[in-house]
């Protein structure tokens, strides 16, 4: 790998950049460029690097782009004879396989809540290779000594501190504060955000007096709802706030790699998403 690419990689895994890194890795015949030539491409377009410009580079482009978002690999084959790279001009008379690589960065964790189970959910998630940010607004909850793990532990107002930041859609946040109004609170902070995972505990009559008390503020409980996994967790028949811990984790597990999720209308897959439970602890 180029010392540039290389920079490029670290520095973006350091401001934790969604990237794709893209190499040549057989090649056959006559061609641009040899193996192991790389071009990085970012989630903005960026691009650092090349393996040999033309057609066939920028159809590696666009399948980085879609990389991106399925977060799946792609090994390309391409033939430098074929029609395409004709109209271009590049006509080298060979062939070559290009890898198209999402480079996984860890993604953010928001745990609302440093109680039972937010101790426990922070901790957990930390382990399996989540950034875990714990915010809650009581110091003898949330400080640096009880998370270890976590990249960051605020001591603030939950719905003052998310109306200050801004939370990317790769974002994971789990609410689970110590009560009904701390939960609302957060909630209705979080409505109009694009996240990737939006988990809130409590039982599913907690949760229906929630949206109906966002409603009647003017937020659209329907596509709230549709948005929120709530009851929190993946259905394991948890009880303790350890074993509830695991279930949130495994449901965020199971968003991070496609098992879990909703259909093209932003409704959840019933198919994809097994029944909840009804937890008791927060």
């Amino acid at each position: 790998m180029s010392v540039e690419v290389f920079s490029a990689v670290a520095e973006g895994l350091a401001r934790g950049e969604r990237m794709v890194l893209v190499t040549i890795v057989r090649t056959n015949g006559s061609t641009p460029q040899r193996v192991g030539a790389r071009m990085l491409v970012f989630a903005d377009g960026r691009t650092v690097g090349t393996i040999g410009g033309g057609c066939y580079e920028n159809d590696a482009f666009e399948r980085a782009r879609a990389a991106m978002d399925g977060g799946r690999p792609e090994l390309v084959h391409y033939d430098l004879n074929d029609e395409v790279a004709a109209e271009t001009g590049l006509i080298c008379g060979g062939q070559m396989d290009v890898f198209v690589e999402p480079v996984t960065t860890s993604p953010d964790l928001y745990v609302l809540g440093a109680g039972h189970v937010g101790a426990r959910v922070a901790t957990l998630a930390a382990t399996v290779g989540f950034r875990v940010h714990v915010v809650d607004d009581r110091e003898k909850f949330a400080s640096a000594e009880l998370f270890p793990s976590a990249v960051e532990v605020v001591v603030d107002s939950i719905p003052g501190w998310l109306e200050r930041i801004v939370l990317e859609p790769t974002a994971y946040v789990v609410i689970v504060t110590r009560g009904h109004r701390y939960d609302l609170e957060a909630l209705r902070a979080l409505a109009g955000r694009d996240l990737k995972y939006l988990g809130l505990i409590g039982s599913r009559a907690k949760v229906a007096r929630l949206f109906e008390q966002l409603e009647t503020e003017g937020v659209s409980a329907s596509a709230a709802l549709e948005r929120v996994h709530s009851p929190i967790g993946l259905d394991i028949g948890a009880v303790t706030p350890e074993e509830i811990a695991v279930s949130i984790v495994a449901e965020i597990i199971a968003v991070r790699y496609g098992k879990l999720g909703r259909t093209e209308s932003g409704r959840p897959d019933a198919t994809a998403r097994p029944m909840r439970w009804t937890p008791a602890h927060s």
